[in-house]
């Protein structure tokens, strides 16, 4: 496993802290959320990949066919190999807990690590994810924080499939924290006060 598979911002943790994994939307690269996952958690350190697909001059993780319609082949794809990419980070720091992040795009290509090695992470937060598979009938999220954020009129990400995830990560055992907004899919300050939070010692 290596950790040159994509374009990348890291910062080392400090000893013991954690290891905070940024993932970006579309169109975003990996400074775009840099400077903010250096502020979640004191002495953090954080790695930041930009995603290896591109849309209209656009970077994101894996591949889609329309609007909401993913390419799920492409999908299992960019998920394999991004679980590879965090593996060989965690490596390199075995005693720093690895939380991880992302908005859009990169929320997706989270959730979809998440869902399948949820042991990869600690804590997660997801803002904005639009999950349009089913979640393993046997999975156990036990143990694991997650933050998740939504709009109510967010036109990308309808709020019935978000209220639907959540239902289905607390069925699977997740510590779920929400922050729900009547806006749209623009991340507010409400949101990312709620990360802070998830992300806390």
């Amino acid at each position: 496993m290596s950790t040159n598979l994509y374009e990348t911002l890291t910062k080392a943790p400090e000893p013991g802290r954690p290891l905070i994994f940024a993932f970006h939307g579309t169109g975003g690269d990996e400074r775009q959320l840099f400077q903010l996952a250096g502020q979640l958690a004191p002495g953090a350190g954080v790695v930041s990949p930009r995603g290896d697909v591109f849309e209209r001059g656009a970077a994101r993780f894996f591949k889609r066919t329309a609007e909401g319609v993913y390419d799920m082949e492409d999908l299992s794809r960019a998920t394999a190999k991004m679980a590879d990419f965090i593996s060989a980070h965690r490596a390199v720091y075995p005693d720093s807990p690895a939380y991880g992040f992302g908005y859009s795009n990169g929320a997706n290509i989270l959730a979809a690590v998440f869902l399948e090695q949820p042991n990869l992470f600690d804590r997660v937060g997801l803002l904005h994810p639009l999950v349009t598979w089913d979640l393993p009938q046997a999975l156990d999220l036990s143990g694991r924080k997650v933050v998740l954020t939504a709009g109510r009129n967010d036109p990308i990400t309808p709020w019935p499939k978000s209220a639907h995830l959540i239902e289905d990560l607390q069925r699977a055992g997740a510590d779920v924290e929400t922050d729900v907004h009547d806006g749209g899919h623009e991340l507010r300050d409400s949101e990312l006060a709620a990360l802070v939070r998830g992300f806390a010692d």
